[in-house]
């Protein structure tokens, strides 16, 4: 699973890492300060389609859920009603600097945290979705919820999920909503990169 990451870079880093237009951002007031643990249900950076960064709440909230939806398994994205549409035609790329998960520790219980980053990328996208839900007011809220996959060798030791990491040449076919949805499941796996485990407090 993925419940908490980070993102440590700037808007103007961003903009370059994505290839981005310099007005290629709706962020409002946002100070885009470093956000070293971002908590779901917060409003966070993602990319849309049209290449273009916006602020988008971490979690879908659909009637039957006790609590948001902030992860969905890609496994089964094209067969649960409330991720194929989305999944179909609401992708999004999860920009992030690092994730964390938590070890368990034989005798403790209190786990581990563990700060899991790419080792030759300062930023990497999380494979994402959007929906809308309306919140108590009656306001549309567009939110996001990130991909899950089984961990690779590196991170099953700690979890047996792991957010779903594209590669960068991945990421225009990711967000191609004109492409085969069969052909962009099939980027949903385990990443092959050097991953960086570090404790964190």
């Amino acid at each position: 699973m993925c419940g908490r990451y980070g993102l440590t870079v700037s808007k103007e880093e961003l903009i370059e890492r994505y290839h981005l237009d310099q007005d290629a951002y709706t962020l409002g007031d946002y100070s885009f300060e470093e956000k070293e643990e971002i908590f779901p249900t917060t409003s966070n950076i993602v990319l849309l389609p049209n290449k273009k960064l916006y602020l988008v709440k971490w979690g879908f909230t659909p009637g039957f859920a006790k609590r948001p939806l902030i992860n969905a398994r890609s496994e089964s994205i094209l067969e649960k009603k409330t991720f194929k549409e989305p999944f179909i035609s609401k992708r999004c790329l999860v920009p992030a600097s690092y994730f964390f998960e938590w070890q368990s520790v034989e005798g403790q219980k209190k786990k581990d945290k563990k700060r899991i980053a790419v080792s030759d990328l300062s930023v990497f996208s999380m494979a994402g979705v959007c929906e809308r839900y309306e919140d108590e007011d009656g306001n549309s809220i567009l939110t996001f919820a990130i991909l899950t996959t089984e961990a690779n060798d590196q991170v099953r030791p700690i979890h047996d999920r792991m957010p779903v990491i594209l590669e960068p040449e991945q990421e225009q076919l990711y967000l191609d909503l004109e492409a085969d949805p069969e052909k962009v499941h099939d980027l949903l796996k385990p990443i092959d990169k050097k991953l960086v485990i570090e404790d964190s407090q």
